[in-house]
């Protein structure tokens, strides 16, 4: 009996286990990228615990945010974010990514006084006791002011191209260096959410401000807006720009109705002794990209001009072996692009045959 009850004293003695805290891990991926006035972070949900275990319950993640100096601690948050709804239902996240994100709002008061500063964001993931392992990695956002985006964008269809304008407004301030504010010029294809630029202007005219689209094509809808930005120059260090707010999109659908550049430098040259008489035609190329061929029209007097070609010339340059002795001719050509859009004819040039 004895033996019996020494055993059971020794099962008890052992050092006190401490209790499972179960702290997040910080978030080591925190991002952030402004757009105007809104600041959007982005962050992984820890799946592990500083004990290295599955996170089971989590709790609030505070949003913290200092203009002054780096993040030493959260201090006041200036706002929190619940954990998703179903996390409680997932048993072990092991090492699946879940991100979670928010957006914080700059005010017009913290871009003014600060304009040349920036703001420091972290976050600090608790766990459902309201405790936190400590910040996340900093990031750190500009504070400079956007401009609003003009409200009068378009877009119109020239034979030179999509016009895009605008009116500047002019700054209610003068920039402040090394700051300056700009427009720039988007383009998507219809179906695809891939951008690209397509212009950039200074901004502060208080002008009519306009950007060609000239590389385009034709019979297909693009979506084009115009961001404002930001651009802060620190000296020895690489430019900041800051994307402000965008305009709705302008739709566009580029009809081709516009025809090449009239021809023109046309000269007739009559050949024929000791062969079959011809007039040789020669004109100034034209340089429109989309340029399919020309046509050659030929009148005698009195009589209505006659396409000679059966198929588009596409030198430019042209025999006419047709012609008749005594007679005298007049010629002109057009230029055709790849859709049949005819030019207006060039001026007329003459030639006898002896």
């Amino acid at each position: 009996m004895g033996g019996l009850i020494g055993l059971a004293g020794c099962a008890s003695i052992g050092p006190p286990v401490p209790p499972m805290l179960e702290l997040p891990k910080p978030p080591t991926d925190l991002r952030a990228t402004r757009k105007g006035d809104r600041v959007t972070l982005t962050w992984t949900i820890p799946s592990r615990t500083t004990g290295r275990q599955s996170v089971r319950y989590l709790g609030k993640t505070l949003i913290c945010r200092s203009t002054d100096a780096a993040l030493k601690e959260c201090g006041r948050p200036v706002a929190e974010e619940n954990p998703p709804t179903d996390f409680g239902n997932k048993k072990d996240l092991g090492d699946k990514k879940i991100t979670a994100s928010h957006t914080d709002l700059l005010s017009r008061e913290m871009e003014l006084h600060h304009p040349l500063a920036s703001a420091s964001f972290a976050v600090e993931v608790l766990n459902r006791d309201g405790r936190g392992a400590g910040l996340s990695n900093q990031v750190h956002v500009a504070l400079a002011e956007t401009l609003a985006p003009p409200t009068d964008f378009s877009a119109r269809i020239t034979a030179q191209g999509v016009v895009l304008s605008w009116t500047d407004v002019p700054l209610s301030l003068p920039a402040l260096e090394p700051i300056s504010h700009g427009y720039r010029v988007y383009r998507r294809i219809e179906g695809s959410q891939q951008e690209m630029i397509v212009g950039e202007r200074p901004a502060g005219s208080g002008q009519t401000v306009s950007v060609t689209d000239q590389d385009f094509t034709w019979e297909t809808t693009y979506y084009y807006h115009l961001d404002t930005f930001t651009s802060i120059a620190y000296p020895g260090k690489p430019t900041v720009s800051i994307d402000g707010d965008s305009t709705p999109e302008a739709k566009v659908f580029p009809h081709d109705v516009f025809p090449p550049s009239v021809p023109t430098g046309l000269q007739a040259v009559f050949s024929g002794p000791g062969q079959a008489p011809f007039i040789d035609l020669i004109w100034s190329p034209v340089s429109d990209a989309d340029l399919a061929g020309y046509n050659v029209y030929r009148h005698a007097a009195g009589e209505a001009p006659v396409r000679l070609n059966a198929e588009l010339v596409k030198a430019p340059a042209s025999r006419d072996t047709g012609v008749v002795a005594g007679k005298k001719y007049s010629y002109s050509v057009s230029a055709v692009d790849e859709r049949g859009n005819e030019s207006a004819r060039s001026e007329e040039a003459e030639e006898s045959v002896p």
